[in-house]
């Protein structure tokens, strides 16, 4: 028996998919290590000490680069909070879109519409800012306004004497809203395009046991698009934690964090933009970069659980008996 040959093509196509995967591997590893390398001689100049630097939520002072003083609790707090209302705000309109394209439109719409929502991801995040900035904010002023003579009482809709004015409306909330924006593109093609993989001999089976067209999607398009579903979401996540010139335009400058929606907030990424002036210094520039390593690890780790939770999703699904009829 003749052993079987592989194709050079194949072969090829083995070594560069192997190497493309290694230098990736290489590239996140030297990113780390470059972040590390900066960050802690800062660090080590940081007054409050490592564990200060989690824990100090105050003012940066990195006027002496010999004795600083920085942390990131306020920054943290904020960059989660939006990120959160973000993902909330997203997720159930992006699920909706998916679940209307693959299997509610009519064939001549599915191309357009989905052509449309894809064209929100090719926005111009400065064009998002000035949006923001510029018309939204002040157009949800009213229902600011309403909303907290309404549920001023609960701490997410507190309002501080420093707080930003209603009539700007360049406070977390608004910034919320724009990232929700931005990340429901991505959510949406990306369940759009597992729920379009649903096997259709399981369709027609719901569909001749007298399913309707919802028990249809319940029973068995979401089941099998739910680990996609959930992907798409870490990666809108995944842009929301490091967006920058959006939330630098629309949300006010603040360093204190009091969770609430009506504040204004510092996240990563708006904190590292403001302070590039100050990266002629490397101590100082090792201060936030500090910050950015923080951001780094905690991407990494939100992926990270995605990835575990698809995984745990896909082999709790029950696997068809052999020989089952």
């Amino acid at each position: 028996m003749s052993q079987t040959r592989t194709r050079i093509g194949d072969r090829v196509f083995r070594t560069a998919s192997s190497t493309s995967a290694l230098l990736m591997t290489l590239m996140i590893a030297a990113i780390g290590i470059f972040l590390v390398l900066q960050a802690v001689p800062a660090l080590n100049r940081n007054t409050e000490g490592y564990f200060g630097f989690l824990t100090y939520g105050q003012d940066w002072i990195t006027s002496d680069p010999q004795k600083m003083t920085f942390g990131i609790a306020s920054i943290l707090g904020s960059t989660v909070l939006i990120s959160a209302l973000a993902l909330l705000l997203a997720m159930p309109i992006a699920l909706g879109i998916a679940i209307f394209l693959s299997s509610y439109a009519p064939a001549r719409m599915v191309k357009p519409l989905g052509f449309l929502v894809d064209m929100l991801a090719a926005i111009p995040s400065i064009v998002y800012g000035l949006w923001g900035w510029q018309v939204l904010g002040p157009f949800l002023s009213d229902f600011y306004d309403w909303l907290h003579g309404w549920a001023g009482g609960v701490f997410l809709f507190t309002v501080y004497p420093n707080s930003p004015s209603f009539v700007t409306g360049r406070n977390i909330f608004t910034g919320a809203v724009v990232l929700a924006i931005m990340i429901l593109p991505i959510i949406a093609a990306t369940a759009r395009e597992i729920f379009n993989q649903t096997p259709a001999g399981q369709l027609e089976v719901a569909l001749a046991l007298g399913a309707t067209r919802w028990e249809v999607v319940r029973m068995t398009v979401l089941p099998f698009g739910f680990s996609g579903y959930i992907s798409g979401s870490m990666l809108g996540l995944g842009r929301a934690l490091g967006e920058t010139m959006a939330l630098y335009m629309i949300v006010s400058p603040l360093t204190e964090f009091r969770f609430s929606l009506f504040d204004g907030g510092t996240t990563f990424a708006t904190l590292i933009a403001n302070a590039a002036p100050e990266f002629s210094n490397p101590l100082r520039a090792g201060a936030y970069i500090a910050a950015g390593l923080v951001l780094f690890i905690f991407t990494f780790v939100v992926n990270a659980a995605a990835r575990s939770l698809v995984v745990s999703k896909s082999t709790a699904t029950p696997k068809p008996k052999k020989g089952a009829s």
